[in-house]
This record gives structure tokens, C-alpha cells and sequence, in this order.
């Protein structure tokens, strides 16, 4: 965690940095009406950290977003920048930054965004908050992020229409959904939608198992069953687990792949009120002179967690919740 002189804050920039996320734009307008109603001057950088390599900028007032708390994506667009990874790009990132006039910076993403905005901090002390903007649920230091709530009904709604014709054919169903390395959308959609088995990079679950499962639902007279898979770092992957319950069980499996529409779409009342509140949080941060922070929330309490660790410690899964599934899939 850093300090700095916020005497002098009066410009503060905001950008939003690698996957989009339902409530990016909730945050984005927290930090702009908190920032002027604290008389602060608010810009966005465009296109995330590739913004500042190439100048984007874009003054934003109060009108700036209106009408966008309902929206999903983001509004200042978003990308990832390979040039930010070598201390080369860094540099001439801060030096624009910088000439600017910009005093602060509020940079919405995940992990990886929060790497690019600990090394600009650390070498060339550009005040920096984070805010957690991603479906993947994946950084350490706060229970969700913005987005994850949204992806996880977005799914559920899809499984429940897959399993109305899973329910009609007498089918068996592998369902994919996104969240890269990690399980947490498979496990709480597994839940939520009621599947008989959740594949998920942090508990590894056997084939056998998973066919023994399923051989129990049909011998109880089950017709249809619906498991779900994480698509881990190999999306697609579900397509090899298919063919490895047909090898050992002889089970038809039907893929389906939902994809990136749990990245868009409007957002729910949770994302909307988490984002506003770690946007204005992050605002906050920065007129008390903290920074190399994210804005977290834990036990519904706002919390400051150091840039480093949400980057870099791993966030576990919910253990209970996976024997939860398991208990109620029998």
C-alpha cells in the first residue's frame, strides 16, 4: 500500500482495463459524480492502459453518464496492452500521464490490471486505486467482484432453458461456462441451476465418479441430467470430458458452450450497487492520499487490500459450497 500529498488533487483519471464486466459502467459513474461532487476534475483514458501509450483521453461530466448505469460493457471502451508489460511502455504510459495533468487514477479490472497499475505505482509513483471489474470472481481480497453476479444469473437462466430440453430428449448435457483459471461462476451456477456434477480447475473430480453418478440418477428413474464445466485455460475442454464419459460410462453427451454472452447484458441490483459503492470507495481512497489499494468489499464493509496481493495471492473456492453440490445432487 502506498501514500501520497492529495493536497494537490485536482485532476483524477479513470479507465477500465482487459475483459469487459456487467457494472463497469456503475463504476465508472460513481467515480465521476463522487469525484465532482468532491470538485474534482474527471477524464477517461479510452481503451484501457493502451490509452495512456496513445493519449486518449475524454473529459467527462456529470451528462458524461447518464442513462449508463443499466448498460453493460463499458462506455470507455476496454482492451488488453502488450506494451504495458515491459517497463519500456510503463515509462512512456507515466510520462503521458503525467503531461496530462492527471493526479490520480482509478483503474477498473482484474488481476492483470492491477499488475500494470502496481509497477506504474512502484516505479514511477503514479497514485493509483483499483476497483474489481471482472465475471470471474477471481481476485483476492474481496468476496465478489463487479460482473460475477451478473455472469452467474446470466447462465443460470441458460441452464434452466437447457435442462427444459434436456428434461424433453432424455438427455445428458455438458454445459461450459467462462471464468478462465477459475471455478467459481461452474460452482455457483452448479448450484443455483441444480447440476449433478460441477468440473472445476480447483477440485478435480474423476470420470468414473462422475459416471457412477449418473448411472445413480438412472437407476432412481432420472431421464435427463445436466453437469457443468469450467472452462478453465483450455475453452473447449468440455468436448474432451464428453468423450471421456462416452469411453467409460457410454454416456451421449451434448455439449454446450454459453461463451461470452455471461459477459454482457445488463447488470443486476448487486453489480449496479457494488460498483457504485468500490467506485465512489476508490474516489475516496485517493482524496486521503491512499493508493497502490484496491477497493474491496468484504462482509458487505468496504475494504483497502494492497494492489500486490490482489494480484498476486489466490483466492480459494468455497469448499462447503462444493460438498453442498455434491450432497444435493444425489
Amino acid at each position: 500500500m502506498g501514500k501520497f500529498n492529495a493536497k494537490n488533487l485536482k485532476h483524477i483519471a479513470v479507465l477500465t482495463s482487459g475483459g469487459d464486466a456487467p457494472g463497469m459502467n456503475a463504476a465508472i459513474r460513481a467515480v465521476v459524480r463522487v469525484g465532482i461532487f468532491n470538485k474534482l476534475k474527471v477524464s477517461a483514458v479510452l481503451h484501457g492502459f493502451q490509452g495512456l501509450i496513445q493519449k486518449e483521453y475524454l473529459p467527462l461530466e456529470l451528462s458524461s453518464v447518464a442513462n449508463t448505469i443499466q448498460r453493460g460493457g463499458t462506455i470507455i471502451k476496454t482492451g488488453r496492452c502488450k506494451d504495458f508489460y515491459s517497463p519500456s511502455g510503463r515509462s512512456k504510459a507515466a510520462k503521458n500521464f503525467k503531461a496530462a495533468g492527471f493526479d490520480g487514477l482509478v483503474a477498473i479490472g482484474g488481476d492483470g490490471t492491477f499488475t500494470g497499475a502496481h509497477f506504474l505505482y512502484e516505479e514511477h509513483g503514479i497514485p493509483i486505486v483499483g476497483v474489481p471489474g471482472t465475471i470471474d470472481n477471481d481476485v483476492f481480497g474481496t468476496d465478489r467482484t463487479i460482473g460475477f453476479d451478473t455472469a452467474v444469473n446470466t447462465a443460470m437462466e441458460a441452464l434452466d432453458k437447457v435442462r427444459d430440453t434436456a428434461a424433453s430428449h432424455d438427455r445428458l448435457f455438458l454445459v461450459e461456462v467462462m471464468g478462465r483459471n477459475s471455478g467459481h461462476i461452474a460452482l455457483e451456477v452448479g448450484l443455483s441451476a441444480g447440476a449433478e456434477e460441477v468440473f472445476i480447475p480447483e477440485h478435480k473430480v474423476s470420470i468414473k465418479h462422475v459416471c457412477e453418478v449418473i448411472a445413480r440418477g438412472v437407476r432412481r428413474g432420472k431421464k435427463s441430467s445436466i453437469l457443468i464445466c469450467a472452462e478453465g485455460d483450455t475453452p473447449g475442454r468440455s468436448y474432451d470430458i464428453a468423450k471421456e464419459i462416452k469411453r467409460v460410462g457410454g454416456y451421449d453427451a451434448k455439449v454446450c458452450i454459453l461463451g461470452h454472452i455471461q459477459r454482457g447484458g445488463s447488470p443486476t441490483a448487486y453489480d449496479r450497487n457494488l460498483a457504485s459503492r468500490l467506485g465512489a470507495a476508490a474516489v475516496n481512497f485517493l482524496q486521503k492520499g491512499q493508493c497502490d489499494i484496491m477497493a474491496g468489499e468484504m462482509n458487505l464493509q468496504i475494504v483497502a487490500v494492497s494492489l500486490k496481493d490482489a494480484f498476486s495471492k489466490k483466492k480459494s473456492i468455497r469448499e462447503d459450497w462444493i460438498n453442498l453440490e455434491k450432497t444435493l445432487s444425489i
